[in-house]
């Protein structure tokens, strides 16, 4: 027989209604914006590159070192950005588990006007504080007062190892456009499969998002044709200039 949170998740399926969802959320939020600057990042680079020498060992090189170097870089982005957030959520949580443990009435007290001002009477409030207490006093209040869910806080390894893998496999695939076809073909090919994989990731985001998949598409889209032809046209400026 399905409960009552089964019943709700059925009739809301887009609605975050289960735990884990933070969890969930970082590690898809970190592996698509990974995989995009990984498409973007190298692109730009091993395009730039072509423009100066269509030579497979020179593009090969700059997009290795900037596959290696952009997915070290989000990584640790990533894990100090997370590690913050969780650093101060666990913070939050001991201080609450602190009060509740010396100042138990007070706290009480607490989530009753807490419940009051989100527009409960006086007498319903201080039942469902109550009950709400007996039931997990301090799941209650860190519900109540901060938002926090302490089954929910964020892994900062798990956020820097899915943004670190999705990084490279998008940078895979502008260093297997640009190697693959014959030399005349490399920079066309190239611009047409990253402009195609960035349309489908920024749907992605999009859909994790809830807004619109094709405005999110078209703005990732335009934004790596204008990164893809800047570095193009540069570098093509600096080989037929003789800078390089």
């Amino acid at each position: 027989m399905a409960t009552d949170s089964d019943g709700i998740a059925a009739q809301h399926p887009n609605e975050p209604h289960r735990g884990g969802v933070a969890q969930r959320l970082n590690w898809l939020r970190a592996g698509v914006l990974g995989a995009n600057d990984g498409i973007v990042s190298v692109a730009a680079i091993v395009v730039g590159v072509a423009g100066v020498t269509t030579a497979a060992a020179p593009i090969l090189t700059a997009g290795i070192a900037g596959l290696v170097g952009g997915a070290v870089s989000m990584a640790l982005g990533e894990y100090v950005s997370v590690s913050s957030q969780s650093d101060s959520e666990r913070a939050l949580i001991e201080k609450e588990r602190l009060e509740l443990a010396t100042m138990p009435d007070e706290e009480l007290e607490e989530l009753t006007e807490l419940y009051r001002e989100k527009g409960l009477s006086a007498d319903t409030a201080r039942r469902v504080a109550v009950e709400l207490t007996e039931h997990d006093a301090l799941a209650a209040h860190l519900s109540a007062e901060l938002n926090i869910d302490q089954s929910d806080v964020v892994s900062a390894w798990h956020a820097a190892l899915a943004s670190a893998l999705a990084f490279t496999v998008g940078a895979i695939l502008p260093l297997l456009a640009v190697l693959l076809p014959p030399e005349s073909w490399r920079v066309p090919v190239t611009f047409v499969a990253v402009l195609i994989a960035l349309a489908f990731t920024g749907a992605i985001g999009a859909q994790l998002g809830g807004s619109s998949r094709r405005k999110a598409a078209l703005r990732v889209v335009i934004g790596g044709a204008v990164a893809l032809g800047a570095t193009y046209a540069i570098g093509n400026l600096l080989g037929a200039t003789g800078v390089v």
